[in-house]
């Protein structure tokens, strides 16, 4: 078994793909419309789907807007340098919530970002083991 992605559901797919895209520096790896049930797909990612796990986001067509819930926590990415990648985030208009530094009760370095539609992104350092 492999973890193949994370599915979330967008109000603007057009301004989310910017986001996960020049924002985040990922590739958009396809798109495709599905007019019988009235959606869109987007897969985006930093490699090929057939050897990486990727973001579908979901554009159900008419609708501009989901409450997040209190269930969805976040998704992290691994940088080589937090506060470079808040530097870089923060220039290409993205929304640094969390500014980077050592998490509460270890040692790992980390920041939150969030997207468009509010779901919260975890940039961490390199693991050391916390």
């Amino acid at each position: 078994m492999r973890l193949l992605h994370t599915m979330l559901r967008v109000g603007d797919l057009d301004k989310s793909i910017a986001f996960y895209t020049e924002v985040l520096g990922m590739t958009l790896l396809r798109r495709k419309d599905y007019p019988d049930g009235q959606f869109t797909l987007a897969f985006v990612g930093y490699g090929d789907e057939a050897h990486n796990s990727v973001i579908e986001l979901t554009y159900n067509w008419g609708v501009d807007s989901y409450e997040l819930g209190t269930g969805y926590g976040h998704i992290a990415l691994e940088v080589a340098d937090v506060y470079k990648a808040c530097e870089d985030i923060r220039a290409r208009g993205g929304k640094i919530t969390r500014e980077p530094g050592p998490m509460k009760h270890g040692s790992s370095i980390l920041a939150f970002v969030e997207d468009p539609d509010g779901y919260k992104i975890e940039l961490l350092s390199p693991q050391r083991g916390d």
